[in-house]
């Protein structure tokens, strides 16, 4: 491959079939390689071998459970916007870390604009999410101030990606 490394696999080098593959697994990585490839007209062992060919070359960069926060005790969910005092590359790195270690920060994004950071953080409670504000944010030295939005419903989420024209989820 000539301007990507081995190990990467662009958009452009996928064919149909990588699409239609990506399009119904990213909903459910236990669907059966003979259900794919019964709906996109493929031998099961076309299918493995392709799914194996874009783990290998990170085009699915990772296959885990979506767990319910609700289920489970975890029933607030907060989008926080935070504003950095110092942005030089030591500063960001250090938030970024400190921010994929908490437990509680489930996604994070390093953004343009009036913010630097947005945040996703699940908690047991108000008073959970506020000490994780104490801690996270009001204890770190380099947050000049952050600000809060209570989710009170999770509409969507996820993180399928739009691989075909069709507007409505794939059937295997």
């Amino acid at each position: 491959m000539s301007d990507s490394t081995a190990g990467e696999l662009r958009a452009e080098q996928l064919d149909d079939f990588d699409r239609r593959i990506l399009a119904i697994y990213q909903y459910d990585t236990r669907v059966t390689g003979e259900s794919i490839g019964q709906a996109v007209g493929l031998s099961a062992a076309a299918v493995q071998r392709r799914l194996k060919r874009l783990r290998e070359r990170g085009v699915i960069a990772k296959e885990e459970a979506q767990l319910d926060a609700k289920a489970l005790g975890l029933p607030t969910t907060c989008i926080v916007g935070v504003d950095l005092e110092y942005e030089r590359n030591q500063h960001v790195d250090a938030f970024k870390r400190q921010m994929r270690e908490h437990p509680n920060v489930q996604q994070c994004y390093y953004v343009t604009g009036s913010l630097d950071f947005v945040l996703v953080v699940v908690a047991r409670s108000l008073q959970e999410y506020e000490d994780f504000t104490r801690e996270a944010l009001m204890g770190h030295s380099n947050v000049r101030s952050f600000t809060t939005l209570v989710s009170m419903d999770t509409v969507k989420s996820g993180y399928a990606l739009p691989l075909s024209d069709s507007t409505s989820r794939p059937q295997p």
